[in-house]
């Protein structure tokens, strides 16, 4: 059997084109908006567990729909989040402060 590629994965397809850098910048990119979320609604996360072979899988319902739409697969519901990732950091800031300044006021 032929080796297969472990550098590249799914930016193989540009092959040696626009660079290597330019390319890692991508990889990140499309890894993360193909890639599966969990999700705050109905709390999908469920891990599955083969007993023979000592693996977990873990199943993730939310997925990109558009730029910048994402939805749940069982539960249905839409959220906005960023183009390539569920949540931006910006918006990881600013929920952290929020909830900061929540507790201050309150307690």
């Amino acid at each position: 059997m032929t080796k297969r590629t472990k550098k590249a994965g799914i930016v193989g397809k540009y092959g040696t084109r626009y660079g290597a850098s330019l390319r890692k910048q991508i990889k990140k990119m499309e890894v993360s908006q193909h890639s599966k979320y969990f999700c705050e609604f109905c709390g999908k996360s469920e891990v599955f567990a083969l007993v023979n072979l000592f693996h977990v899988f873990v199943q993730y319902a939310v997925k990109r729909k558009a730029v910048g739409i994402w939805g749940c697969k069982d539960c249905d519901k839409v959220k906005a989040g960023g183009a390539y990732t569920l949540n931006t950091a910006s918006a990881v800031t600013v929920r952290s402060t929020i909830r900061r300044l929540r507790e201050q006021t309150e307690g």
